[in-house]
C-alpha cells in the first residue's frame, strides 16, 4: 500500500509540475491542483497509513497510540482542500480577466510566432 501511495504522490507531482511549464495558463492552472493533490496526500499519509482505525481514542485505561490514526493531517488536508478551490476559482476568474485584455491565453501574453 505504501508504495503505490508514494507512486500516486510521485505521478501527481511529476504531471504537475510539467503542466506549470506550459505556456498556456489552462494548463497552469491544472498543474497547480495536480499538485495540491499531490501535497495533500503526502500529508495525509504522515498521518499512518492504518486501514478501518478510528481518528479518535476512547477514554480511560491504556491505550496503545498505533492502533488509531492520527487526527491533525486529517484536518491539515482539509483545510487545505477548502484553499487550494479558494485559490484555483480565483486563478480562473483572473485567467478569465487576463484573456479579455490581452486576447490570447498564453502565460506572457504572446503568441508563438510559426
Amino acid at each position: 500500500m505504501e508504495l503505490v501511495l508514494s507512486m500516486a504522490i510521485g505521478v501527481l507531482a511529476a504531471s504537475g509540475i510539467w503542466l506549470l511549464l506550459r505556456p498556456r495558463t489552462f494548463q497552469v492552472i491544472v498543474g497547480l491542483a495536480l499538485l495540491s493533490y499531490a501535497v495533500n496526500l503526502f500529508i495525509f499519509s504522515m498521518g499512518r497509513l492504518t486501514v478501518g482505525a478510528p481518528p479518535l481514542m476512547p477514554k480511560g485505561g491504556f491505550v496503545n497510540p498505533t492502533a488509531y490514526a492520527d487526527p491533525l493531517p486529517q484536518s491539515l488536508v482539509l483545510t487545505a482542500i477548502v484553499i487550494s478551490f479558494a485559490t484555483t476559482a480565483l486563478f480562473l476568474v483572473v485567467m478569465i480577466a487576463s484573456r479579455g485584455v490581452t486576447g490570447t491565453d498564453h502565460v506572457d501574453g504572446k503568441e508563438r510566432e510559426t
